[in-house]
């Protein structure tokens, strides 16, 4: 009877031990990311879909998912001037539709990881996006620190393992905003928006620099944002790497 409940317990142990051991291995299999991307503006009347996707998404994957709201500036002329956008968004815009052999840009887009593009309102296709690449095997090189200074500008701190091809993006994002429009295609509509990107800076990875400079907007406080900071590869701008910081 002895050797019997030996055995037993064993037995146990190691079947306990291999479902630990799976259960252990499958987790740290988990630690893919996703960086979407979403350019829209408040003068198209498609786009407030995408952002309400958008913040659907942000709700349910609270980590390893970092959202950003590029707001373009290409609708303005409609009548409305979105008070987010900025010329520059349209030209990393433009650099991805060049990517992706687009003949023109659009909005709503969304782009994850810089691999795949669709029509930002498309929230189906982005869940399945995002669930595959969560399943990827990717440990983050990234150490990063964000602190307001005196001179009002947040300062980056940044340690990574960037090769030659890499260039890493930091982008200061104000967590949210409501918007009441009174021109153009979607007057009348109160719009909601989530991480917003507010200052967006790159450094290339032969660049010796360890800290870099981002403004808060006027009106804004540090408790309003935090920094998103990814590695991309300069060539066919996949995404390989992805951190965030709260600003202290």
């Amino acid at each position: 009877m002895v050797r019997y409940s030996l055995m037993a317990t064993a037995l146990f142990y190691l079947s306990f031990m291999t479902t630990t051991l799976r259960s252990v291995n499958e987790s740290k299999s988990a630690h893919g990311f996703a960086v979407v991307e979403l350019f829209t503006s408040e003068g198209c009347s498609s786009c407030p879909a995408a952002d309400e996707a958008a913040i659907e998404m942000a709700k349910r994957y609270k980590e390893n998912v970092f959202v950003l709201g590029f707001h373009v500036d290409y609708w303005n002329y409609l009548g409305w001037k979105d008070a987010f956008s900025n010329a520059d968004y349209s030209a990393r815009q433009k650099q991805y539709a060049s990517s992706f052999s687009l003949p023109s840009i659009y909005t709503p887009q969304i782009v994850v990881n810089g691999k795949t593009e669709f029509v930002g309102s498309d929230k189906s296709r982005l869940q399945k996006t995002i669930e595959m690449e969560l399943k990827s095997d990717v440990t983050s090189s990234i150490v990063l620190s964000a602190k307001l200074n005196e001179d009002k500008k947040v300062m980056v701190n940044f340690k990574t393992g960037m090769s030659s091809n890499n260039t890493i993006n930091f982008a200061l994002v104000q967590f949210s905003a409501q918007s009441v429009v009174t021109k153009g295609e979607n007057q009348g509509r109160q719009l909601r928006h989530i991480n917003i990107v507010r200052d967006f800076q790159t450094a290339d990875a032969t660049n010796k620099q360890s800290a870099v400079y981002l403004d808060i907007p006027a009106g804004l406080s540090k408790q309003d944002c935090k920094v998103i900071v990814f590695v991309q590869d300069k060539n066919n701008l996949h995404i390989t790497d992805a951190a965030e910081t709260a600003v202290q």
